[in-house]
């Protein structure tokens, strides 16, 4: 399947990005794809408005006033829009992702299934004390999957279980909490031991100033993973106990981008490493909920993200470092091909 990704850029308001987001979404295929999963949302999840608005102000406050937006941007009511978009007390499937953290380059495979990818690529710079500029793939609108901010701190996430969930935010939102909140790895480590966790996930992080973390989040609490680690998968090596029973795959993988990180590749290698298949890491699984839908490199020193949407593609360059001095980018559209995936129309390359 061939598909595109919108890229979107904003600047100031949070109320009004949000608001624009929604005006968007409507004129997008992908509103109806959201309207059509209403129906299973609200019998599979809950979300008590007032605990989940005390939580935003606390930790980003600027995101509440980003919901509000798209609350009125949409039409709809700010319960139905906290309750699809916030990502407080949502379910999650299991996915597979891989990442690299070398020398203050972050980069990673986004591993999951087509049909629930928003397809969606954001700048975006608030106006000021709303929280940090930053760059990346987002998910469930107000949400990213993986990015970087202005101070150079680069996040991502890595699925490990969703057995007995606890009420909290799903992984998307608490990369956003991360990104426009945080500097460095130090304040993402203590974020995340503030945050209410939904499900097990690992979240792994590198900043400017070359340090890196892989930290184990889950309901039952936080653990941060050894120093000196250069990648990240999908299972636990300090909280093993809430492992899923088969994690042979997820080692695997994990041992294959050890051996591929010995040497300090350059940021574009890194992204061949992680997004051609003859290297054995990304995948096309893509009906199993683990195809390799984008891969990002992200360079935190220099701010620049090398991206591709599917496989054994070539990158784009981006100079995240120019946006913010306020030149737009030229870029609209990403595109790639998911080889064997069946067509989801709102991903369709026009």
């Amino acid at each position: 399947m061939k598909i595109q990704v919108d890229v979107i850029q904003g600047r100031g308001s949070p109320y009004e990005f949000g608001y624009k987001q929604g005006e968007k979404l409507k004129e997008m295929p992908l509103y109806n794809a959201h309207v059509k999963r209403r129906s299973k949302s609200m019998r599979s999840y809950n979300t008590v408005l007032y605990e989940a608005r005390r939580w935003f102000l606390e930790l980003a406050p600027e995101l509440w006033e980003e919901l509000e937006g798209l609350s009125e941007g949409l039409g709809w009511s700010l319960e139905d829009t906290l309750h699809e978009y916030g990502g407080y007390q949502q379910d999650w499937k299991k996915s597979g992702c891989s990442t690299f953290m070398i020398d203050g380059v972050y980069g990673r495979n986004y591993d999951y299934h087509p049909k629930t990818y928003d397809g969606r690529f954001v700048f975006w710079q608030p106006e000021q004390s709303k929280g940090y500029s930053s760059i990346g793939f987002a998910q469930r609108m107000i949400g990213r999957m993986d990015g970087m901010n202005e101070k150079g701190l680069a996040v991502g996430y890595h699925f490990v279980n969703r057995i007995r969930p606890g009420d909290g935010f799903i992984c998307t939102t608490i990369a956003r909490f991360l990104l426009n909140q945080c500097a460095t790895v130090e304040e993402a480590k203590d974020m995340i031991k503030q945050i209410p966790h939904r499900h097990a996930f690992n979240y792994s992080m590198t900043d400017a100033n070359r340090n890196s973390a892989v930290v184990e989040a889950s309901s039952k609490g936080v653990a941060v993973q050894p120093e000196g680690r250069v990648s990240c998968t999908n299972h636990f090596t300090v909280k093993r106990e809430e492992n899923r029973h088969r994690t042979v795959e997820s080692e695997s993988r994990l041992r294959s981008l050890n051996t591929l990180a010995q040497g300090n590749p350059a940021a574009k290698q890194l992204f061949y490493y992680l997004n051609h298949e003859k290297y054995n890491i990304a995948k096309r699984e893509y009906g199993n909920w683990s195809g390799t839908i984008h891969t990002a490199v992200y360079d935190t020193v220099n701010q620049a993200v090398h991206i591709g949407v599917g496989v054994n593609g070539e990158p784009v360059t981006v100079s995240f470092s120019s946006w913010l001095k306020g030149r737009d980018s030229m870029l609209k559209k990403i595109n790639g091909t998911l080889p064997g995936a069946l067509p989801v129309f709102h991903l369709k390359r026009k």
